[in-house]
């Protein structure tokens, strides 16, 4: 990697960190924090959602995946896209019904204080992991690419994610997501048609490919494993804490939907887009092994992309994948300061909360940095990302989730749920191989994880089938959330004037982010040796999509 490339990763670092530092005076309080006032028109938040959720493995893990494997890396993301359909249509309007700025807050409501704080400490101690699982990916592509030990890349940045999201709170968070898939978006167009012209074209790729390189299940993911695995993306997607705010934090159930349905459209295309790249440096160099694969995507960015475009994409790639790493970061934090130490100081002061709410960000992510650090000692990276949504994703959510609808649960039965799911997955994870038995393949690691919490689920709703008390203390809590969802249409239509001033202000910054990369991306393309047809023209498009965001918001003015 030359010069201009490790100027542009500074420069574009530079861009991504101050466009997040430009919403530092934005969050003033909780709610403008840790909900971006609850303001967020849809599309920017399920531009947000896309890439928290798609980052966080895509370069590294199904990258991996998708080299050794092939095809079947698509087919495990698709389960994604019905996911998100499912979601959007009929979670996360549910989750906006609710009110609340936190899961935690929905489920001291719902199910008892005692049950939030147990979920509470539970959501914070699996973060860590998920943390530290976001972080690692991120520092090994730029080890990768640049040399430097990884220990190195981890600590440098952390300490950026922590910066912007410690300043910018979810306001930080969400624009970034947005200037980042623009650039990525525009990067994986040029580099998937550069990648073919190595191999000799689409046919010279598809006759050199291994004999089982386009399955649709291959090795270890089997139907099995892909069915389960869709599942649990469901329940992950729809009741992650830090992607239920994307949810709660637009204006309207409909825009909660919408949210939903943007992310499922997304992840129709882009596996196809993201895989091809690892997919043709297998037929270009197939000589990677085991961790090896995990740099497999960047290598090929390496082998086409001039220079200067090569710095850009991977400054892209890093703050793409970072975005799952801010995301956690900021709903931790809420978790800590609204749910926590609110509640031992009950009369503390806005300015006392947001303090805490810095500072708590901060002391996450250092946990993170060193929970990065034991990746490799877990095992790699795909081991890691894959065991934890097996064993934690859908004991953690489901139960939560179920209560949104059944009138049958309750805080014992809930948190019942998710303590046999863990301790069953514990047991078979861990606890039987040690005894000399058989340790769970991939796909029934994957299966069971999925469904004994189902089980679980079921047999608590049966039980308490002819339960009246049950009934009536959901009744209680259907009342007390439509006279929040009352104050809460109240408080924004007295505020309307602000959010309509944030809402402006982050498509400004959106604006002028998306145009300047798009002519920096068409200069790279007048001074590369080749690929002038392909760089040119894209990077002009993407600064036309820019001036046309701003072109729309100034035909077109904000309602009062």
């Amino acid at each position: 990697m030359g010069y201009l490339d490790i100027l542009t990763i500074l420069l574009f670092a530079v861009v991504v960190v101050s466009a997040g530092l430009a919403f530092g005076k934005k969050g003033k309080n909780m709610k403008s924090f840790f909900a971006a006032g609850g303001s967020i028109p849809w599309p920017i938040s399920g531009l947000s959602l896309f890439m928290g959720f798609f980052s966080a493995g895509t370069f590294v893990v199904w990258g991996a995946i998708a080299y050794s494997l092939g095809w079947v890396s698509v087919t495990i993301q698709w389960t994604m896209s019905i996911a998100g359909l499912l979601v959007g249509l009929i979670i996360a309007p549910r989750w906006h019904k609710t009110g609340v700025l936190t899961v935690a807050e929905y489920i001291n409501k719902r199910l008892g204080v005692p049950i939030q704080k147990a979920y509470t400490y539970l959501f914070l101690l699996i973060s860590l992991f998920t943390t530290g699982s976001f972080l690692y990916p991120v520092a090994r592509i730029v080890e990768v690419s640049t040399g430097l030990p990884l220990h190195t890349c981890i600590l440098i940045l952390g300490a950026a994610c922590i910066l912007y999201v410690s300043v910018g709170g979810l306001w930080a968070v969400v624009v970034t997501d947005v200037l980042q898939f623009a650039i990525l978006t525009a990067a994986v167009i040029i580099v998937v048609p550069l990648s073919f012209d190595k191999v000799g074209g689409v046919s010279g790729f598809i006759q050199s490919a291994p004999d089982t390189f386009f399955r649709v299940f291959n090795g270890e993911y089997t139907i099995g494993f892909i069915i389960a695995f869709g599942i649990y993306n469901a329940i992950f997607l729809g009741g992650n804490w830090a992607y239920v705010q994307r949810y709660t934090s637009v204006k309207s159930g409909k825009d909660a939907r919408k949210v939903g349905l943007l992310f499922g459209m997304l992840y129709v295309v882009s596996p196809v887009l993201w895989m091809l790249p690892p997919m043709i440096y297998r037929i270009y160099n197939g000589g990677l092994t085991d961790l090896d694969s995990e740099g497999a995507y960047l290598m090929m960015c390496k082998e086409v992309l001039p220079a200067g475009l090569l710095g850009m994409m991977l400054g892209g790639m890093i703050f793409a994948t970072a975005s799952s790493l801010n995301s956690i970061l900021n709903i931790s934090s809420g978790v800590f300061t609204n749910d926590i130490f609110k509640r031992l100081r009950p009369q503390s002061t806005d300015e006392t909360l947001m303090r805490v709410a810095r500072i708590s960000t901060i002391g996450f992510g250092i946990l993170a940095i060193i929970v990065a650090f034991l990746v490799p000692l877990m095992g790699g990276i795909v081991n890691v990302v894959i065991s934890v949504a097996a064993l934690t994703g859908v004991p953690l959510y489901l139960p939560v989730i179920w209560s949104l609808f059944s009138r049958r649960q309750t805080g014992k039965t809930v948190l019942a749920a998710t303590l046999l799911s863990l301790l069953v997955n514990v047991c078979f994870k861990f606890i039987l191989p040690l005894l000399g038995g058989e340790p769970l393949s991939r796909t029934n690691e994957m299966i069971l994880g999925v469904a004994f919490p189902v089980i679980c689920m079921v047999f608590f709703e049966l039980l308490n089938l002819r339960s009246a008390a049950d009934i009536r203390h959901y009744e209680s809590y259907k009342a007390d959330e439509q006279r929040m969802n009352q104050a809460k249409l109240a408080e924004a239509a007295a505020d309307t004037g602000g959010q309509d001033t944030d809402n402006a202000y982050s498509v400004r910054v959106i604006r002028i982010g998306i145009m300047a990369s798009g002519v920096v991306i068409a200069f790279f393309g007048l001074i590369a040796p080749s690929g002038k047809a392909v760089v040119i023209p894209v990077g002009l498009l993407l600064a036309l999509v820019g001036y046309l965001i701003g072109k729309k918001r100034r035909h077109q003015p904000l309602k009062k």
